[in-house]
C-alpha cells in the first residue's frame, strides 16, 4: 500500500514581536484581560517586505532543508491561506517561482484556520494517485492585516507566521499500517450554515474591498469544542486506535480555553497537547504546521511518535489528520 510520509517540517515568523503590554498602548485592553480569556501573551506581526508569500517561502525552505531535498524534486505545492498576496495569481505560484521548484504545479486552498488540514488532505490524495511524488504543503498567513484594530475582542487574538511540510510517497506492507511512518487517516468537514459566525466582511465580488474579520466568539467556541472532539474520535475510530495511544496532539492554536476543553472532552492529559498560542497567538492556517515544527525542533516530537493534527476555522470548516512521524 502507498503511504504519504512527512519528510521534514519548517516554519517562519515575522521579525516584530508585539507583547500584550505593547498592544495595550493602542488598544483598549490589558495583559491580564487577554491572558485570562485567551492564554495569549504575544504575537508576531508582519512588517514591510514580509508577506504571506515571503513567510511561506521561508518556511518551505526550512522544511526542504530538514528533509534534505532539492527544489527541483518537488512536484506539487499546495498553500493554505486566507490572506493571499494578491487576488490572483495564487500565492503558491509566487512561492513556486521564488523557491525554484520548476517542476511543481502549485495552487492555493482557502479553508481559513483549517486550511492546512485541507491542503494536507488534498496533497495526500494527489500524491497517492501519482500526480506527483513529492510535495510541499504550506500554511501561511498575514492575518493581522485583516483584523479590525478597533475591535479589542478580536484584534488581540491573531498573529502572522507560516509552517510547511515536505511530503513524499512510500510503499509499505499492509501489515505495517499502524506502525509505519506516514499519514494514517484524514477527515475533513464543512458546514456553511454557520458562516456568519466567523467571516470577513468584504471580497472582490461583493464589496470590491478586502474587508475585516468579524467573529461571534462564544458561538464559535461552542461549535469548536464539539466539532473537534467529534472529528478526533472519528479519525481514531477509523484508524482502529484510542486516544491513550497518542503521543501528541497538535491543535489549531486559537485559544487556550478551546485547547483545554477539547483535551478534557477526549480525556487527554494536558502535557500531550502542543501549545504555542501563548507566543504566536492565532496564526490561522499557519498554526498547526508552525506548532508542529516548534515541537519537532525542540525534541518533543520524535521519530515513531503518533501525532494527531486538528483544526477548525471559518466556514465552518474542521478536520483532523493522524500520522506516524
Amino acid at each position: 500500500m502507498t503511504r504519504v510520509v512527512v519528510m521534514g517540517s519548517g516554519s517562519a515568523l515575522p521579525t516584530r514581536v508585539v507583547s500584550n503590554a505593547e498592544l495595550a498602548q493602542t488598544v483598549d485592553t490589558d495583559d491580564a484581560w487577554i491572558v485570562e480569556r485567551t492564554g495569549i501573551r504575544q504575537r508576531h506581526i508582519a512588517g514591510e517586505g514580509e508577506t504571506t508569500g515571503t513567510l511561506g517561502a521561508d518556511a518551505a525552505r526550512r522544511a526542504m532543508d530538514a528533509a534534505g531535498v532539492d527544489p527541483d524534486t518537488i512536484g506539487l505545492i499546495v498553500l493554505a491561506t486566507a490572506t493571499p498576496d494578491q487576488t490572483f495569481p495564487s500565492t503558491a505560484s509566487w512561492v513556486q517561482h521564488e523557491l525554484g521548484c520548476k517542476n511543481a504545479f502549485a495552487f492555493d486552498v482557502a479553508a481559513v484556520c483549517s486550511g492546512f488540514l485541507f491542503a494536507l488532505g488534498t496533497a495526500e490524495a494527489m500524491l497517492k494517485t501519482g500526480m506527483a511524488k513529492r510535495a510541499l504543503v504550506i500554511g501561511s498567513e498575514t492575518f493581522t492585516r485583516i483584523v479590525d484594530w478597533d475591535d479589542r475582542t478580536t484584534c488581540v487574538l491573531f498573529g502572522d507566521g507560516a509552517g510547511a511540510f515536505v511530503l513524499e510517497t512510500q510503499e509499505i506492507a499492509a501489515s505495517e499500517a499502524q506502525t509505519a511512518p506516514g499519514i494514517i487517516c484524514t477527515r475533513l468537514h464543512t458546514d456553511g450554515e454557520h458562516g456568519s459566525l466567523l467571516y470577513v466582511d468584504g471580497g472582490p465580488s461583493t464589496t470590491g474591498t478586502v474587508g475585516k474579520l468579524r467573529m461571534k466568539g462564544r458561538e464559535v467556541f461552542r461549535h469548536a469544542v464539539v466539532n473537534l472532539a467529534d472529528v478526533l474520535t472519528q479519525v481514531l475510530d477509523e484508524a482502529g486506535m484510542e486516544g491513550a495511544q497518542l503521543d501528541w496532539v497538535v491543535p489549531h492554536q486559537a485559544n487556550a480555553r478551546i485547547l483545554d476543553a477539547t483535551a478534557r472532552k477526549l480525556s487527554l492529559p494536558a502535557d500531550k497537547v502542543i501549545r504555542t498560542v501563548d507566543i504566536h497567538a492565532n496564526t490561522s492556517a499557519a498554526s498547526v504546521p508552525l506548532a508542529y515544527d516548534v515541537a519537532v525542533r525542540d525534541g518533543r516530537i520524535k521519530k515513531g511518535d503518533l501525532v494527531m493534527l486538528e483544526a477548525m476555522g471559518g466556514g465552518f470548516t474542521w478536520g483532523a489528520s493522524l500520522l506516524r512521524v
